[in-house]
């Protein structure tokens, strides 16, 4: 049996403004810059959260694209803070969900309406 596909090397978010979501997924939720170039279309831009070997890039959205939960869950080691420091940076956060047997999360939702979560290492 032939392996095609070895792993996932970006998730893309589809975004309105290139510039804006830079700015939201940068200097808010910290994200470090790999790779911002021109493209035919645009420009293709490469973020890393935290250590993480995971690559997001910030897309054009098509026209009429529909927002919401995108299957991306974030980690962080303080769900308590970092969903106390998104509030107070402005990011719309849901409360934190506290369910026997998981660990904490939340959903937040980025400028474009696009939503994630942001989940505690594995128990």
């Amino acid at each position: 049996m032939s392996q095609f596909i070895t792993g996932v090397r970006t998730v893309s978010i589809p975004v309105d403004d290139q510039d804006a979501a830079l700015e939201f997924y940068t200097q808010v939720l910290g994200f470090r810059v790999l790779r911002d170039v021109p493209t035919p279309s645009g420009r293709w831009v490469e973020l890393q959260p935290g250590g993480d070997n995971v690559i997001v890039t910030l897309e054009p959205a098509k026209p009429g694209i529909v927002r919401g939960a995108i299957g991306i869950r974030f980690t962080a080691d303080d769900v308590d803070a970092a969903h106390e420091g998104l509030a107070e940076l402005g990011v719309e956060v849901d409360e934190i969900l506290r369910w026997p047997g998981t660990p904490p999360m939340f959903a937040f939702r980025d400028p474009d309406g696009n939503a994630f979560s942001i989940t505690a290492p594995a128990l």
